[in-house]
């Protein structure tokens, strides 16, 4: 089989004509390049793999990343590969000038992303992590025996930084799974329409199984016999999805990331806590949580045993800060919590009587912001005792804790929740990742955060740069243009409430002053600290801006609105026409629940953008 598979790719007519790249590495990279096109569908009739734009940009990028591995010295070799190919097609008279250089152009131009792509660790599969480690040793890739050898002395290789098992184990799954598509796909192409080059795959090796070729296929890309050995008796190095049970976890919480967010790339808080014990293996731990969390969702459980994955996120989500049993007990009963203590830290005690007791009225009506009586109390006992029992049964596993009505999660219960929640792609940065983003990168990510999450990350990253005027000017600026003209605008400057104002340097405040969209809020600022400040820098929009965002506030009136527009030139039409122009969205919410049309604006007629789901979308489901 190994002779046989891709034989027709015109491989040997590419190096004949190729001189200066019949050395191995070249030959090695040709080999690949060329079966890679051929298995996409390119064309063959002039008996070479012919490239089009689109071609080589998936197969730097994509294919090549996937399942060749190549030594940074050896990386220059594909794009010169693809280049001269090229040039052969176009001597054959498949290929004009103009043609030609568009490719040649497509190639150097993704050249960058190719060698990005080659080193990333992302891009790791078992084999080519292997084949790198047994290359780097010195042994030889092209002998199956002496990769045999290499791998009988290294049972037990840890990943690399940055990886885990689980990780190498998901990339390996999905390539092997692209690859056994890209080849089915070819093999039926050409039994439909059969090319003049002949076949690229032959009956007898699809008998073999498309598994077993793609095999044979990767290992001419990474190290002969490599493949076959990590399915054979080298299966432990190379464990598969039987190996990692806690991944029906990170499903669970992939899930919960997307009923929050709708999308895996939204980034949750980092955690506030960088516990790190090498004592503690964290898929051990995963697994350890996961099977607690499994056996929770028997019938015979508790109220909310099978909500135990959705308390886990939610713990995380909301940075990872202390949680009430008594509130998350009384938004699953549907109590009229204010949303914006729905997500504010809970004092842990330094002890509690054993046993759970609901707090007191006065604690209960602090929590959840609303006037509570003794008969709620009463009637929200049996709820908050079963959610301290989900709590108890989860703190049996090390990795939550609760203390009197105060729950959260352990150092260890925050590292495993990170790796559960990475796992499966979603965005969970560390701390370090979120201080390197830039200015708008995290504004944008502390608009879907929790006030205490976002006032630690942002504070954070401020102390990361001196707090100095220029970074405070990038938040300020930030504020204001991202999202800019979308329904999230106004979440956007909200954020502005997340920062200290006292500790904001006078000179970045002074500097947003012409600001079209905060400039007023810096204004605000310098006042109140008795600062000199010049008011005729300000815009009318950023005015109009401050006032909206006041409006909108539940206090605030039409009574408000008249009276900011006493002193507006034009009254309270041309004030209502700077609103909606500077946020459509908040102004026709805000100015229509005050009975107020805004002109010539409607929802459907509003920019771009729409409502976003957010962290108040807290899940108030009942376990079944």
């Amino acid at each position: 089989m190994a002779g046989t598979v891709l034989s027709n790719t015109g491989l040997d007519a590419f190096l004949d004509g190729t001189p200066e790249l019949r050395d191995p590495s070249s030959a090695r990279a040709a080999d690949a390049v060329l079966g890679l096109l051929s298995l996409r569908g390119a064309d063959r009739r002039s008996g070479l793999p012919e490239p089009t734009v689109h071609l080589v940009r998936h197969l730097l990028v994509e294919d090549v990343p996937a399942f060749v591995y190549a030594t940074p010295e050896e990386l220059a070799a594909y794009p010169a590969v693809l280049v001269a190919l090229t040039e052969r097609v176009r001597e054959a008279g498949r290929l004009n000038a103009k043609r030609q250089a568009r490719i040649v152009a497509a190639i150097e131009e993704t050249v960058p992303d190719f060698e990005r792509a080659m080193r990333d660790p992302g891009n790791l599969t078992w084999q080519r992590w292997y084949a790198s480690l047994l290359r780097a040793d010195g042994a030889d890739p092209a002998d199956p025996a002496a990769v045999r050898t290499w791998l009988a002395a290294h049972d037990g290789v840890t990943p690399p930084d940055g990886l885990r098992r689980a990780d190498l184990m998901n990339r390996t799954e999905l390539a092997d799974m692209v690859l056994a598509e890209a080849l089915t796909s070819a093999y039926v192409r050409e039994a439909e329409a059969p090319s003049p080059a002949g076949p690229l795959l032959s009956d007898g090796d699809v008998s073999h199984g498309v598994g077993k070729v793609a095999g044979r296929l990767v290992d001419r890309w990474t190290a002969e016999g490599l493949a076959g050995a990590l399915a054979g008796p080298y299966a432990h190095l190379a464990p598969g999805p039987d190996a990692f049970p806690h991944l029906v976890l990170a499903d669970t919480l992939l899930d919960e990331h997307l009923n929050y967010y709708e999308d895996s790339a939204v980034p949750l808080p980092p955690p506030p806590v960088e516990a790190r014990d090498p004592q503690r293996s964290v898929e051990a731990g995963a697994d350890l949580l996961a099977a607690a969390v499994e056996e929770m969702k028997s019938e015979s459980g508790g109220l909310y045993d099978g909500e135990a994955a959705h308390l886990l996120y939610a713990l995380y989500q909301r940075g990872s800060c202390a949680e009430s049993v008594a509130r998350r007990a009384a938004e699953f009963e549907d109590w009229p919590v204010d949303p914006r203590l729905e997500d504010a830290p809970v004092l842990v005690p330094a002890k509690a009587q054993d046993g759970y007791v609901v707090p007191p009225v006065d604690e209960l009506s602090r929590l959840v912001g609303a006037p509570v009586t003794d008969d709620d109390r009463a009637g929200l006992e049996a709820s908050a005792r079963a959610m301290a029992d989900t709590v108890d049964r989860l703190a049996g596993t090390g990795m939550v804790f609760r203390t009197g009505d105060a729950f959260g999660l352990t150092p260890w219960g925050v590292e495993v929740l990170h790796y559960l929640m990475r796992v499966r792609g979603v965005a969970a940065p560390d701390a370090a990742e979120a201080v390197a983003w830039d200015a708008p990168a995290v504004i944008a990510a502390a608009e879907g955060w929790s006030a205490s999450a976002a006032t630690r990350v942002l504070t954070e990253w401020l102390h990361a740069r001196g707090d100095t005027d220029d970074a405070w000017a990038q938040l300020l600026a930030a504020l204001g243009t991202v999202n800019a003209g979308t329904y999230e605008a106004a979440d956007t400057r909200a954020v502005f409430g997340f920062l200290d104002p006292a500790a904001a340097p006078v000179e970045a405040l002074r500097g947003a002053l012409d600001d079209p969209v905060m400039g007023a809020y810096a204004y605000g600022v310098l006042r109140a600290r008795g600062e000199p400040a010049d008011e005729t820098r300000v815009p009318l929009s950023a005015r109009a801006v401050l006032i909206l965002d006041r409006l909108s506030r539940r206090t605030a009136g039409r009574a408000v609105l008249d009276s900011a527009a006493e002193g507006w030139p034009g009254g309270v039409d041309a004030l209502v026409k700077e609103m909606a122009a500077a946020d459509p969205y908040r102004a026709e919410r805000t100015l229509g629940a005050l009975g107020v049309t805004v002109p010539g604006i409607g929802m459907s007629e509003s920019r771009t953008g729409k409502p976003r789901a957010r962290r108040r979308n807290r899940g108030k489901r009942r376990a079944r």
